[in-house]
């Protein structure tokens, strides 16, 4: 029997919605200290691994720190001009790629299960599309952030390869990118910076 596959058409987002997303989104940079609850980062992770990848191969992981414990482990790691940011942030999760994330192939991709070991054959080619993909991956899961309703501050300002050591030894999981989590703060972000002018950045053919 032929599965009947549902189509999704989907819809304008209302202003409020795209303003949460878009417009009035921020790159927050101070938090108010408020908790974020696992439930929450839960939910954040519910929305973000819908973000598609190439072939669906999904090579994001993340590491959501949300204890103290976690905390100070992870300041160890981060640029001093950053740390008053983690420390501020109700939760931080670190992205990262797991340079065997192609072995979950044949499950996620069952109808081209070889192409697990075409990667597996081919290490460059395997980091290359990580990359591409995780990036993708990082993007959705700051929209995911801000769709349960919280705030989201990316930066890249840390030792990745000390966080690796102190956190993915047994996984070999490789961090890209910090996201500090919560509700802003006072001062929590600049104004709104200036945009590449349209007609330097898109072209129609």
């Amino acid at each position: 029997m032929t599965e009947t596959i549902q189509i999704h058409k989907p819809q304008p987002l209302d202003d409020h919605a795209v303003a949460d997303l878009f417009t009035s989104a921020r790159t927050v940079s101070y938090f108010s200290g408020e908790p974020v609850s696992d439930e929450q980062l839960t939910a954040i992770w519910d929305l973000a691994k819908w973000t598609p990848t190439a072939a669906n191969t999904q090579p994001l992981r993340v590491l959501f720190v949300n204890t103290p414990e976690g905390k100070e482990r992870l300041l160890r790691h981060i640029n001093d001009s950053n740390k008053a940011k983690v420390e501020s942030a109700g939760a931080t999760a670190v992205l990262a790629i797991d340079p065997e994330y192609y072995e979950f192939i044949p499950t996620t991709f069952p109808h081209a299960a070889g192409l697990r070991d075409t990667f597996a054959a081919n290490p460059d080619v395997a980091e290359a599309s990580a990359k591409i993909s995780a990036g993708l991956q990082g993007g959705g899961f700051i929209y995911a952030v801000r769709a349960v309703g919280l705030a989201a501050g990316p930066m890249t300002g840390f030792d990745a390869a000390g966080v690796d050591a102190e956190f993915f030894g047994e996984s070999g999981w490789k961090s890209f990118l910090v996201v500090n989590i919560g509700q802003p703060g006072e001062n929590a972000h600049l104004g709104r910076l200036p945009r590449v002018p349209e007609e330097k950045a898109t072209r129609f053919v």
